[in-house]
This record gives C-alpha cells, structure tokens and sequence, in this order.
C-alpha cells in the first residue's frame, strides 16, 4: 500500500439499493471527482453536499446525478482528501463509475485501507480502528453499544493513566541508573513496588472481562441435548421463536443438527437442537447422534432437557454422567403435566442449575434464558460497563500485567534496576501495541485485512 496513491471503493454494501456511495481519498480526489463530473471548475465548499451530473468518460453521456460530498484535509475521516459520491444504487453503474475513477488515475482500496490512513494520519488509535470493524460487524444493540464505547476511545482512556503510572516506575529506575550513586532508599522502593502491585491488579481485572466481552464477537453456542421425546425441538423452536424444527409425538423425529442465531439481553447466542442420544440400529439415526458429540464438544453450554412428567431413565443418567465435567444446566421440561414421582427430584434437587419450563405453554421461557447467560456474565453488567471484546487486547493485558508482577516481586526482593526494567519496558510495549504506538506493520496489515473494503 501506498499513502500517497489516491484510492477508491464502494462504501457502501454491494447489490442493489436506493443510494449507492463511492468513497475516494487521498491527494487526488478532488481533480478526479472534476473529471468524473466533466467541470474542470468545480470547487466546493468543505461538508457540503453539491448535486452534480456524472458523465461517461468515453462519450461524455449523463449516466447519473449524485450528490457529491468533499471534505478537506485533515478534517475527514482519513485525515486526506476525501470524496464521497452518493448515486443511485444500480450495481451495474456503480461499477461504471469506479471503473471511470481507475482509468482516471485511482487505485482499489485494500481491505480496511480507508480505516488504516485514518490511523497513519492520527485520527484514530488501532483500539478505536478495531472498533469501527466491531460496530460494522455487531449482531445486536449491545455489541453496538460496547463498540461505541470503544470507538469513542474509551479503552484508550482507561489505559492513559496506567501507561503513565507505568513511565512514572520506569523513570524513577532509570534515574536511579543515571544519577544516583547510592542504592534507592527502602520507602521509595516499597512505595514503587506497590504501585506496580496495583497496575498489575487493575490491568487483570480489565482483562478479566474479556471472560464475558468475548460472547459480544464470537457469540455463545448452547446446545440442547438429551434423551428422543423430552421435548427438545419444541423447546428449540420456543427459544427461537418460530417453528424452525419439525415437532412430532414419534421419538426421533429429528435426525440432524439445527442451529439458529438468537439475541438475549443483547448477546448472540446459538441455539443448537440435536438428535436424541440412545443406542440406535438406524443407519441415518446414528449419523444424527454422531453430529449430537460434535455440537457437544463445541458448545459453550450443554442444556440437557428432561422429561418433567416421567422418572428419570437410564439414558438421561447416561447423558447427566457424560456432561458433568462441562459447563451444563438441566431443563425439566413438560412442567404443565402432572409431576414424576419425588424420586426423579430427588437426583437434582441438590444442583442449582435447574430451569422448570414448558415448551407448550411457554412457562418458565424468560428464567430459562437468564439461567443460559449466567455462567458466561460473571457479575458484569454487561449494559453499562466497559468490556473487552478482542482477543488480542486480552492477551496484551494479560502479558503486560504478568510482566509488570514479575518486576514488581524482583522489585520486593531488591534485584538490580536493570533487570527490573526489563519486564516493565515489555510491559509498555505490550499496552503501545493495544492503541498503535508500538505495532509492527505486518500486525496492522493482518488486522485490516479483517475489514470490509470500502473502510
């Protein structure tokens, strides 16, 4: 990629659609926006929208009229020179268009190459680059608002006053180096070493919210599991809230996985209906079963679903033996019916992870969603706090504080400043890689490249 090449890109989805908006940036775009428009002349006001004709390059024919937006460098979104034509959302002329643009000089924008000159030029760090993927990519109105938080920099604001208490250690150690030719006083060491103590703290616990952030991109997978006729496809449809799985009173009606997409209380959440578990002859049944383990070994959160009005069976002890080391709630199902005898309770009575419902007459739906998300939301309150949602920013947390906590107990034990510093210089660098400061180029190229073109 070249900065100073002047690139162009539809910004807007391709197919067809009311508006369709080319975006260029970069030194050139306005003389390319003249030539596109035929008016050597043409010089707008900056935020301003100008309705011009858009001509054919080769016979100088009207194709379109758009309204043609200019903001002038460094007050657009890229920090350059940035065009942006709004025309009609035919595909076939939008192709036109920017083909027009190529032949005038332009060149295709990379995947997230709009997004990365915005960091090039300091109108965002990488944490709010990353968020503007995140806000594109968001599933539900929660993940809108995570990524507004960190688009606004919010993650970069949390970080400042660390980074600064982290320089302030860092200094005060290489002064030592430099100037003073005595060891440093024992209070001024201590008073260091809790500091230290406390960075490490608040970066773990900014960490540890990833353990919930991360279902906000990557979503949560909960599939439902247990004996043919318990209930499951009708609870499945009930989750998803429309009649997606086929529901018979004939057990084993459903011989396959079906996933559905959910949203509750603002995390995505896949719903996963799976064949019964039992010993079967049937050749199809036992593919089915087979697809059962694997959703199994994928999920986030096994729902084993019982039948409420019967004893329990060999089979459900079966599948509550095998979940038992995996994250598992029980669903007695069928609460509508007349109750199992005592002994059936008697077996789960003791587990607090137990969700009474009916998929018939929707009893006990709304408990049954909240008990899906509380192993996963760890007390957060995911409307209002900050959480980290990146893989990436949590694993640089987490090397930033176990480098600062091995400096720190070095520190304690009255190890030299030199090797003290090392981890706390590491540290740094970790937390500059989160907003840019210090990443390499080949971790930004990998980055963008996650981006949709056109931003």
């Amino acid at each position: 990629m070249s900065i100073n090449d002047t690139i162009v890109a539809l910004a807007t989805p391709p197919g067809r659609s009311g508006i369709g908006v080319i975006r260029l940036s970069g030194p050139s775009s306005l003389e390319l926006t003249r030539l596109i428009i035929s008016d050597e002349n043409f010089s707008p006001q900056p935020r301003r929208a100008s309705l011009k004709k858009i001509r054919d390059p080769q016979n100088a024919q009207v194709i379109d009229q758009a309204l043609i937006t200019y903001f002038k460098a460094p007050y657009s979104f890229t920090g350059e020179d940035v065009v942006e034509l709004s025309c009609h959302g035919s595909p076939t002329l939008l192709l036109h268009v920017i083909d027009a643009l190529l032949r005038f000089g332009a060149r295709v924008a990379e995947a997230g190459e709009f997004t990365l000159r915005a960091v090039s030029n300091g109108q965002l760090d990488l944490s709010q680059a990353e968020a503007v993927r995140d806000l594109i990519n968001a599933r539900t109105f929660a993940a809108v608002r995570q990524a507004s938080k960190q688009l606004g920099g919010e993650l970069s604001h949390r970080l400042q006053p660390l980074k600064d208490a982290l320089l302030g250690v860092i200094v005060l150690l290489e002064s030592s180096l430099e100037f003073v030719e005595d060891d440093l006083p024992s209070s001024v060491i201590d008073e260091a070493t809790q500091c230290l103590l406390q960075l490490a703290v608040d970066l773990k616990y900014l960490a540890d919210t990833f353990r919930t952030g991360r279902f906000f991109t990557d979503g949560l997978r909960v599939t439902l599991v247990g004996r043919p006729n318990v209930g499951k496809s009708s609870l499945f449809n009930c989750l998803v809230a429309r009649d997606r799985a086929i529901v018979t009173e004939v057990p084993g009606t459903t011989r396959d996985s079906l996933s559905e997409l959910v949203d509750i209380d603002g995390l995505v959440v896949m719903i996963t209906d799976t064949a019964g578990l039992h010993d079967s002859n049937d050749a199809v049944e036992r593919l089915g079963i087979e697809r059962t383990r694997r959703a199994l070994a994928d999920a986030d959160l096994i729902a084993v679903v019982l039948d409420g009005s019967q004893d329990i069976a060999d089979e459900d002890l079966e599948i509550i033996a095998e979940v038992s080391d995996k994250t598992h709630l029980f669903i007695m199902n069928k609460s509508d019916l007349q109750p199992s005898p005592l002994k059936q309770n008697n077996v789960l009575l003791a587990k607090t992870n137990v969700v009474s419902v009916s998929a018939k007459t929707g009893f006990g739906i709304d408990e049954l969603r909240s008990a899906i998300l509380q192993p996963f939301i760890h007390n957060v309150p995911i409307d209002n706090d900050f959480l980290i949602t990146d893989a990436r920013h949590f694993d640089l947390l987490q090397r930033a504080a176990n480098a600062i906590s091995s400096s720190s107990d070095l520190l304690a034990q009255r190890a030299s400043e030199e090797i003290c510093l090392v981890g706390l210089h590491n540290a740094l660098r970790f937390l500059g890689e989160i907003t840019g400061e210090t990443t390499s180029d080949d971790i930004l190229l990998r980055i963008f490249k996650t981006f949709c073109i056109g931003k």
